[in-house]
């Protein structure tokens, strides 16, 4: 792969004044060597495997960065899910996250993924015990992620999984009470998960993965903004596409030079690069504001998922053509209260809950840190994750749900929940009762189109 002195001018501008970083090298690593018949135990190994394999995850990206002049935002690490871990373990698996987050913490990373449960078709006696874990252990821990994967195209929506879910969020809630509700901020439901996702909260090292693997994360929506904003405003839309297009092409070329030259650094293979576009709260550094480029007073309003839609294929179109290694979700990230641009438009009311469910069908996840009132029921929760898991089982894509019911918060207000994952508005959810749909529970079979070979 090599680069024209062009190039490597054009990024490094889009470094020093378009926001241009590369958003996480995350460590995909597998401990499923690690498993014993106790927990303890498994824990020690656990905390020793990571502390061997990701010692210098840090400093060498770090020097990488440095050398080359991309900042990295994030170093992470994606393990073996957890509830696979415990399946013949006897113990509390929260002490598991535990030692895996203190792991984390020893060695320097941002976050670690995983603390997750696949039960799409159906609960293991081990995962419905582990699944009642999940709210004690990420609110007593600092880094440890977590998600479960509760439909996919081939098996349809888990609906007992999805209304378990809406009663984790609460109870997760309630435990970081004082923090807004933090813990729910580190929690992901899915549709259709990948096993390459390098982004938290949901990444986890899938269990057809390679034994380590090193993903990268681009970003880069401060890049194509300024692009965009700078454009001819009468630009057709298809030129338009092409401008973005191209831009994504160079994105994916330099996430690809970091994590090649990490993961030679670091003799573990080299994986995917994602493409997808993350906003932060900086500004300027924001999809909404991308999106508002377009033609628009306000993300939100009509037209706005059109947009959306060229925008998440400009941008897999840009990165397919540059590299052979795209993964992950790649297409763009729609958090409310880590885009600045999506804040104001939440709370001026142009972005609603029913905008954002639409903006999931063209885009890389779906409702994403959104904060909403912590009267919100756990019903009326689980019938926001079934409406995006069957958006994503219908399309054959990935959709999720990372959803705040703040306690003691009502709507109009804000909540601050710092660093990357920003400030939220809190949003108004439908007045009307889900309540009997959601206690049927059983399955909502898969749609004919899985019926594929």
């Amino acid at each position: 792969m090599e680069y024209s002195q062009a190039e490597i001018l054009q990024t490094v501008r889009m470094t020093e004044m378009e926001h241009l970083d590369i958003r996480t090298v995350t460590l995909g690593l597998s401990l499923r060597d690690c498993v014993t018949e106790s927990i303890e135990t498994t824990g020690q190994r656990v905390r020793e495997k990571i502390e061997r394999v990701a010692s210098r995850l840090v400093s060498t990206v770090d020097e990488i960065g440095d050398e080359i002049g991309i900042r990295v935002a994030n170093k992470r690490i994606a393990i073996t899910p957890v509830s696979i871990l415990t399946e013949s373990a006897r113990g509390n698996p929260v002490d598991l996250g535990r030692a895996i987050d203190e792991a984390a913490a020893s060695v320097g990373v941002d976050f670690v993924g995983g603390y997750s449960a696949l039960v799409h078709k159906g609960f293991t006696r081990n995962e419905s015990e582990f699944f009642d874990s999940i709210p004690e252990a990420l609110a007593s821990t600092e880094r440890l992620c977590g998600s479960v994967n509760a439909a996919t195209t081939r098996a349809g929506i888990n609906m007992d999984a999805v209304a378990r879910v809406g009663r984790l969020i609460k109870d997760a809630a309630e435990r970081t009470r004082d923090r807004g509700g933090l813990a729910c901020a580190k929690f992901v439901c899915f549709a259709n998960a990948v096993e390459d996702n390098p982004f938290m909260a949901g990444a986890f090292h899938g269990i057809g993965e390679p034994e380590a693997v090193l993903n990268v994360g681009v970003s880069g929506p401060g890049v194509v903004n300024h692009a965009v904003q700078h454009a001819d405003p009468n630009l057709p839309l298809h030129e338009l596409a092409e401008l973005i297009k191209k831009l994504s092409f160079k994105l994916a070329r330099a996430g690809e030079l970091v994590g090649r030259e990490a993961a030679r650094r670091l003799g573990i293979p080299f994986g995917i690069i994602d493409l997808s576009l993350a906003p932060t709260p900086v500004p300027g550094d924001s999809v909404a504001s991308i999106i508002e480029a377009m033609g628009f007073e306000r993300a939100g309003t009509h037209g706005t998922t059109a947009a959306l839609a060229l925008l998440t294929d400009a941008v897999k179109k840009g990165g397919a053509m540059a590299s052979n290694s795209v993964g992950g979700m790649s297409g763009a990230f729609i958090p409310v209260s880590e885009d600045a641009g999506m804040i104001e438009a939440a709370r001026l009311g142009a972005l609603s809950l029913d905008k954002l469910e639409a903006w999931t069908s063209v885009c890389s996840v779906g409702i994403d840190m959104v904060a909403v009132p912590g009267s919100t029921s756990a019903e009326t929760i689980a019938a926001i994750i079934a409406d995006e898991m069957a958006i994503g089982v219908m399309n054959n894509k990935t959709t999720a749900v990372r959803i705040i019911p703040v306690p003691g918060r009502d709507v109009g207000e804000m909540v601050e929940f710092g660093g990357l994952l920003g400030t939220a508005p809190i949003m108004p959810v439908n007045r009307f009762s889900s309540d009997q749909f959601i206690r049927r529970g059983g399955r909502i079979p898969a749609p004919v189109q899985s019926l594929r070979n």
